[in-house]
């Protein structure tokens, strides 16, 4: 997506006053943001229980093949632990392997049953 920077500074502030978003920071050494994971939450009526979609995971250049988006995951994990979700959701693009990879090294399983369909209104 084009970056608009008002428009997401002014997306993000409101789903954070509002509750609607949780995100999650990577620090290095020096205090320095390296990364984020960003999650909202939703609802299943067939668990009857609140689960988290782990919508943005984002880790700086420089910071990228440190560990950085592997400690974002965990931390997702955690969170969602600690607010009594029962599962952590998420969707990615067929052609990245990379974090394909790291999501199936964390134990995420790949949704063999169910096509996701999206419809712009």
């Amino acid at each position: 997506m084009p970056s608009d920077l008002a428009l997401a500074r002014q997306f993000l502030g409101e789903r954070l006053a509002l509750g609607e978003s949780v995100i999650l920071l990577a620090e290095g050494d020096s205090g320095a943001v390296q990364g984020f994971v960003q999650l909202y939450p939703l609802f299943s009526s067939s668990l009857c229980q609140r689960i988290l979609l782990l919508n943005d995971l984002y880790v700086i250049e420089s910071a990228r093949g440190q560990g950085v988006a592997r400690q974002l995951m965990q931390k997702a994990a955690a969170h969602a632990k600690a607010v009594g979700a029962a599962r952590l959701k998420l969707s990615t693009a067929h052609s990245n392997t990379r974090a394909q990879a790291l999501y199936e090294s964390l134990a995420y399983q790949l949704d063999r049953e169910f096509r996701s369909y999206s419809l712009a209104v």
